[in-house]
């Protein structure tokens, strides 16, 4: 199971997340968001994965972040075509994209992105790009029967460890964590991190 934080920014937050056990680390590149990275950190992950956050970006500005940090996936939170993302393919980058999910319907529109990315995120509805910090009704994932890998997102917490060790989807590949663990905006506890990450990695098969 992938275990990606996001909204990361510290230098040293991002070195000590890492240490936790993050597989990937998650650097928001949507100058609305409070976790906003404007220049490259001093210190990238090394083991972990490097996940570049987009919203309604145009294909330069996204190529351009992505080798300024050395992307090794962008994730598209917008209204992003399955054409840009098969151009992002095409450089080389592993592409996510995020559906809100609140009905039935929402899966259909993830059926013209199976070509073209490697991950989809599936988060809670919210009426600004970005999370709700909260959970949506994963039972609706049961009718999720498409054949690209998914990371949960949403509201999830130290105490969502319960819910998620009882959660079964053959496509569900890991889960996306932020404002939970916060202390403040893309400053995480890391102690937290590392707790929940060991027992996460522990108890869910």
């Amino acid at each position: 199971m992938i275990v990606k934080v996001c909204g990361m920014r510290d230098p040293d937050n991002i070195r000590q997340t890492e240490a936790a056990g993050a597989d990937w680390i998650g650097f928001i590149c949507y100058h609305k968001s409070p976790r906003y990275v404007s220049h490259t950190p001093a210190y990238l992950p090394q083991k972990a994965k490097r996940v570049g956050v987009f919203v309604n970006a145009p294909f330069d500005e996204i190529i351009r972040r992505a080798k300024e940090l050395q992307l090794d996936y962008v994730q598209l939170h917008g209204n992003e075509s399955p054409a840009l993302c098969k151009l992002l393919h095409n450089e080389g980058l592993g592409v996510i994209k995020v559906f809100a999910v609140h009905s039935l319907s929402d899966f259909k529109q993830t059926e013209a992105y199976e070509s073209c990315c490697d991950y989809y995120l599936f988060d809670t509805p919210c009426p600004q790009y970005g999370g709700s910090g909260k959970q949506f009704d994963w039972s609706l994932l049961s009718h999720y029967q498409g054949s690209i890998p998914f990371l949960l997102s949403g509201g999830l917490r130290p105490d969502s460890l319960a819910a998620l060790s009882h959660f079964r989807h053959s496509q569900w590949a890991g889960i996306d964590l932020n404002s939970g663990f916060e202390i403040q905006p893309a400053m995480k506890d890391t102690t937290l991190l590392q707790n929940f990450i060991s027992q996460f990695k522990q108890n869910i098969p």
